[in-house]
Formats: C-alpha cells, sequence, structure tokens
C-alpha cells in the first residue's frame, strides 16, 4: 500500500470516528432534552415541605412526577405528625409548606401567622383497621374494648388522627374507656396501620386512604367515626423565601390533572382542583370604579404567583352585555374566571353565570360641581335649574346610571332633570374630568370616583337611601382556576386599607389565606 493510499484510509477512519461521536452527542442530547417539557424558572434551593406522614405515599408519587417535568425543582420533604410538624416549622421558623392531615392544625397555623395561602387537596375519614379475614370479627366501637383485642390509637398530641380519634370518641361517650384499653399510642398514622400489619395489635383507628394502601389489611367503617371527615390543606408558609416556587408546586400538586390523580390513585377523596398551567392566565372583568382599591393587589399577586391576570375594566352594563353575548357564542372576547361588579343589580343580571357572590365594599353616589359651588347645588331638584349642564352615567352601560334613573324615578323628578343633561359616559372617570374642565357644571358620580381627586370639584352628598352602590365579586360557575380565583379574592380581601383609601365603606372582616 502506497504512503498516500495510508494517509487516505486513516483520514477515513477519523472521519468515521467524528461521525460516530457526533451521532453519540446527539442521541445523548435528545434523551435529556424534552421539547415538549414545560420549563419553570428556579432557584437553587429545593423547596422544603412539612407533609403528615399519611401523606407519604401521594406525595412520594408526586414529587418524583414533578422533578422528572423538567421543571428543575428539588422538594425536600420532613414527614411527621401533623401536631409534631406544626410545633417543628413553629420553632425553626423556616420552610416553604406545610401539608397538614387535617385542617385544624391548618388553621392553628393561620391564627399564628405562619401560613399565608392555602390550597384544599383531598377528605380522609378515620377507620378501623384490621388484618385481612378480620381475624377478631371486629364490627362495632364496643368490640374495641374486648379483652382479646389488642388496640393502637394515634397520639392526639401528635398525629391528626389521634385527635379526631380522640374528638369523635369523645362525642360517642367512649373516649374514657378506649383511651385505658389501648395497649400503645403511636405519633404517625403509618405507625399504627404497620402494627396491625405485622400482628403485634390486632386493629388501630387509622384514615381510610391509609388502609387502601396496605393489601394486608381491610377497614372496617363505625357509626361513631364515619362523620369525622378531615379535610387536607397545603398551605405556604411566611417564612418561606422563595414563595413563588412553593406556590407552583402547590398548585402542581392540586391540580386536578396532575398531584390530584395520584390522591385519587391512592383511596383519597381529593377536590375538584384547578387544571395544571405552569403559569395561569386568568381574566377579571370589574366594574371602572373598583379599579383604584384593587389594582394594586392584582400586580402584586400576579407577582407573587406568577399568573397573568387580564383585566378588563368598563361599566357594568357594558361588562354584562359581553359576558351573555360570550355565554351565546360571540368569539370576540375571552369569558372571566371572576367578576367584580359596581353594584349588586348587575351582579343579579348574570347570576346564572356567578353563583355565591360576597358584597366586598359600598359607596355612595354624590353630585360633583366646580370649587365653590357657582350655581349653588345642595340637593339634586337643583341640578333641573335652567341652564345647567348636567353630565350623567349612561344607564344602559353602567350601574351608576342604572342606579341615578333609579333614584331619580323614585323622587320624581327624572323628567326635569333629564332635560339638563349634555353628557352620558359608560364610566364616571369621564365625568369627573368634565367638570374639572369645566365643560360639564354638575355631574352624579360615585363618592369613590373623587377620592384621589384633590383639587378641581366640590363634593356635595345626596341624602337619600337609594344613593348607595355595593360592590359583590363572584367566581364564575365553570372556572377552571377556581382556587387561584379563591386566593385572588382573599387578596383583594385582604387589601381594606386600599379599599378605604379609594373612598369605599369595606364591609368584610379579614379572610383566612
Amino acid at each position: 500500500m502506497t504512503r498516500r493510499s495510508k494517509t487516505g484510509a486513516l483520514h477515513s477512519l477519523w472521519l468515521v470516528a467524528l461521525l460516530s461521536l457526533a451521532i453519540g452527542v446527539v442521541l445523548v442530547a435528545l434523551l435529556i432534552w424534552n421539547p415538549f417539557a414545560e420549563q419553570a424558572p428556579t432557584t437553587g434551593d429545593p423547596v422544603f415541605m412539612y407533609c403528615a406522614a399519611g401523606m407519604r405515599v401521594p406525595i412520594g408519587e408526586i414529587t418524583a412526577q414533578y422533578a422528572s417535568q423538567s421543571f428543575g425543582q428539588l422538594i425536600q420533604l420532613q414527614y411527621g405528625g401533623s401536631n409534631t410538624l406544626l410545633n417543628q416549622l413553629e420553632i425553626a421558623g423556616v420552610g416553604d409548606l406545610y401539608l397538614a392531615a387535617d385542617e385544624s392544625y391548618m388553621e392553628l397555623a393561620i391564627e399564628k401567622g405562619l401560613v399565608q395561602e392555602t390550597i384544599p387537596v383531598a377528605s380522609i375519614r378515620p377507620v378501623i383497621a384490621v388484618r385481612s379475614g378480620n381475624p377478631k370479627n371486629i364490627r362495632t366501637a364496643d368490640d374495641l374494648l374486648r379483652e382479646d383485642v389488642r388496640v393502637a390509637l394515634g397520639n392526639p398530641e401528635a398525629a391528626a388522627v389521634g385527635k379526631k380519634t380522640r374528638q369523635l370518641m369523645k362525642a360517642s361517650g367512649r373516649w374514657e374507656k378506649l383511651s385505658k384499653h389501648a395497649i400503645v399510642y403511636m405519633p404517625t398514622v403509618n405507625e399504627i396501620a404497620n402494627a396491625v400489619k405485622v400482628g403485634s395489635v390486632d386493629a388501630g383507628i387509622v384514615w381510610d386512604a391509609i388502609v387502601a394502601q396496605y393489601d394486608e389489611l381491610e377497614a372496617v367503617r363505625l357509626l361513631e367515626l364515619d362523620g369525622g371527615a378531615a379535610h387536607i390543606t397545603i398551605g405556604v408558609l411566611s417564612s418561606s423565601e422563595q414563595p413563588t416556587t412553593a406556590l407552583r408546586f402547590a398548585r402542581y400538586l392540586t391540580a386536578r390533572d396532575k398531584g390530584l390523580k395520584v390522591f385519587r390513585q391512592h383511596g383519597y377523596e381529593a377536590v375538584e382542583g384547578d387544571i395544571w398551567e405552569l403559569q395561569p392566565s386568568l381574566t377579571l372583568y370589574s366594574g371602572g370604579v373598583n379599579r383604584v382599591a384593587i389594582e394594586g393587589t392584582i400586580e402584586q399577586f400576579q407577582r407573587r404567583e406568577d399568573v397573568q391576570i387580564d383585566v378588563v375594566y368598563n361599566g357594568c352594563g357594558v361588562l354584562c352585555a359581553q359576558m351573555k353575548a360570550l355565554r351565546q357564542g360571540d368569539r370576540h372576547g375571552v369569558f372571566p374566571d371572576v367578576y367584580f361588579a359596581c353594584d349588586v343589580s348587575f351582579m343579579d343580571q348574570v347570576s346564572d353565570l356567578f353563583p355565591d357572590p360576597i358584597n366586598v365594599s359600598e359607596t355612595d353616589m354624590v353630585i360633583i360641581t366646580a370649587p365653590k359651588n357657582p350655581h349653588g347645588i345642595v340637593t339634586l331638584q337643583d341640578l333641573g335649574a335652567p341652564g345647567i349642564k348636567l353630565g350623567v352615567a349612561n344607564p344602559d352601560e353602567s350601574a351608576l346610571g342604572a342606579l341615578t334613573r333609579r333614584l331619580w324615578r323614585e323622587l320624581g323628578i327624572g323628567d326635569d332633570l333629564q332635560a339638563n343633561v349634555s353628557t352620558q359616559t359608560p364610566t364616571a372617570d369621564m365625568l369627573v374630568h368634565a367638570v374639572k374642565l369645566r365643560s360639564l357644571d354638575a355631574a352624579i358620580v360615585y363618592r369613590a370616583n373623587v377620592s384621589k381627586v384633590t383639587s378641581g370639584v366640590q363634593v356635595i352628598d345626596i341624602d337619600h337611601p337609594l344613593a348607595l352602590a355595593v360592590q359583590p365579586y363572584a367566581a364564575a360557575r365553570d372556572t377552571v382556576h377556581r382556587h387561584t380565583v379563591d386566593r385572588l379574592m382573599s387578596a383583594i380581601r385582604r387589601s381594606r386599607t386600599d379599599f378605604e383609601a379609594a373612598g369605599f365603606r369595606y364591609l368584610l372582616g379579614a379572610p383566612t389565606p
């Protein structure tokens, strides 16, 4: 073989080797890279969650799934009894999430200021766990007191199931005897189930979903226990230094098509959760009068939860008409997840779409004029004086306009005042602007519309009980982000100072997260 042919052969071998290496790199990259995986911004720190021991099986699967979705976020778990964990997180003052097996512990955490937001997960009920076939033939609460039956109970000061057992058995008058008859108290529900499984006890009171995780056990339901459902809840801790990341995992865990599917597979009665979206998108319709009171809270909520909220401000008549059109098939626009009306009368118009509204605030209707009131206006009737250019809201487009028309009709002054109306607008801010520019002599607006106006108008009270608007909100009946909407509404309800600063009277106490 010549030198040239040897060189050509070596060159070909190098090309083959380099091509093989390149193909290998590409194959490895394709194995690692999933072009369809959702990518979330992450922090370098794992999310630390205190988790009730009875949730070990579903939570283990959910955290593994979450990691496999290429979110790049580690979840560090601390298991224990719900009360034990509550004491730990209170003392430690660190952590991101708390999953409690009973809502009473979450309520305590909220009262102590340890939790910011909560999301419901599932319900569980206490049952008697016995070995398969029920060899001791335990059927009633009295059977637990037999001399030949060894019973294990949860420690009421550590485990949620122990606290619930004590509560229910006290109500039935059996706790004193049962507590003395039990041979062991255990700090977690899993330890009770394992004790029954290995035969160190004959029976134990555990959650129904725990029994479903053991092939060796079966459940005996008691009338005394069956009404004592416990509600599993996850809370974002006030101590969290990465609340957005914690909330993202909490939303995954409580999504109907993600974490809650796992809970159902393991025998838990899961709630109807939101659908999973990496960055949920909500639409909020709001009467224009509410804007000043809520827009700051909405901006803060978007940043904290990493959600997108598209807010449509307009007159409530316009908003109601748009919602009705969307429900009838109009494709121009997005139906809202939540509606914040200017007045209850405009919530009533869509009550079939927004059940269970809650009244948040109220504001008076007032007359505004130029400073020093050059026309000497004192009452509504004075607005009918010759030469006054009056501005009102459009009664078909806004709650303010409809309430103004109702008030005039009640007083029998509609015809006189209508003759002076030179402007009708869908929102009151246009009227305020027109009075400040002196293109109107007077206008009827909400007190809240002029709360931030420091000059340019004079406010005159209207002394009549109908000169009042009440602002309710409600979630849409079929929103797929019910729990995210609930948290947004809780955030709005907590912003009392914003409402009062905007000229509203606040009607609600501070809610739980």
